[in-house]
């Protein structure tokens, strides 16, 4: 499910669900590529073999930030405001990592909208988001992204 607004409309919608993403497949591609790009290479993540034998999760586990990073794409999937020149990611209010995302899951995002503030030249908001893994028990990311949409 995907939330379609406006500017003018995104006040409007505080306090509401805005959807659910698509499932995003975590793959040993995304986890090496990651750790390529962050310079992260902790055998947790990057060494398939160590990870199965010595790790406490069974097999290599995405990064948290790279987690975290999925909410740039997946939250186009549950917001889309049709009348922006541009979308910023500003910051994180809080960031949490409860579970681990095993090598092979499937990720979605869930979020609300949680506050809206007039900035110049724009809005702010500020999301409450859930990143599940397919089949966990608990949540593998509970964020509250800040995004600002300008005007056209």
């Amino acid at each position: 499910m995907t939330t379609t607004t406006t500017m003018a409309e995104l006040p409007g919608l505080v306090g509401t669900e805005l959807g659910t993403s698509e499932w995003f497949e975590v793959t040993q591609e995304h986890v090496d590529t990651f750790a390529e790009a962050t310079g992260d290479h902790q055998w947790i993540h990057v060494d398939v073999e160590r990870a199965k034998a010595e790790s406490p999760f069974g097999g290599p586990i995405a990064h948290g930030y790279l987690t975290l990073s999925l909410l740039a794409s997946l939250s186009g999937q549950v917001l889309v405001v049709t009348d922006t020149a541009m979308g910023v990611n500003y910051g994180l209010n809080k960031v949490r990592f409860p579970a681990p995302v095993p090598v092979g899951s499937r990720v979605r995002l869930s979020a609300g909208l949680k506050d809206v503030q007039e900035v110049a030249g724009g809005l702010q908001l500020t999301l409450a988001a859930v990143i599940e893994r397919e089949g966990g028990d608990k949540p593998v990311c509970i964020a509250e992204p800040v995004f600002r949409y300008y005007g056209a």
